[in-house]
């Protein structure tokens, strides 16, 4: 084994998706999230997600992902559910809210109050989401792991 002292990961920065037509593309995210969009070029398009970012690269040729998936972390997994139903998104099977884009890529949502990820107040706050708060179950796991996250203040 190397005795290189290997650095430790911090997170995601972005997530890049192929996608077959990038106005298509970012209709049909219209269709179920709110969002910013940051920048665009014939072949990219970029959606900002507070500190972080979807890439939409058009040119997707492969078939539909099976167990290949992403979680998208949201306001409101619920509110997401509806808007899918509404567009007529199939919900594919299972205890988690999957489902596949127009061009196959496999898409997990996730609500933010129930999971262990977090983002710093001032970042939440800059998104207008600073009224998201943990729950318990959520508090618990940072705790274990030495991430309280810092009481909020009024």
């Amino acid at each position: 084994m190397s005795e290189t002292k290997k650095p430790r990961a911090v997170g995601f920065n972005h997530v890049a998706l192929e996608v077959g037509d990038l106005d298509a593309a970012l209709e049909f995210w219209r269709g179920f999230v709110d969002f910013e969009l940051r920048s665009r070029s014939e072949t990219m398009a970029f959606i900002d997600l507070g500190d972080q970012f979807i890439a939409l690269q058009q040119g997707r040729t492969q078939s539909a992902d099976d167990g290949r998936h992403f979680g998208l972390v949201v306001e409101d997994k619920d509110a997401v559910r509806a808007c899918l139903e509404e567009m007529g998104v199939e919900i594919l099977p299972g205890r988690f809210l999957d489902f596949h884009d127009p061009w196959g890529n496999r898409i997990e949502i996730v609500g933010y109050t129930n999971i262990q990820f977090t983002k710093a107040d001032h970042i939440l706050g800059g998104m207008g989401l600073g009224h998201l708060q943990k729950t318990e179950g959520a508090i618990r796991e940072l705790t274990e792991k030495g991430m309280v996250p810092a009481p909020r203040t009024a």
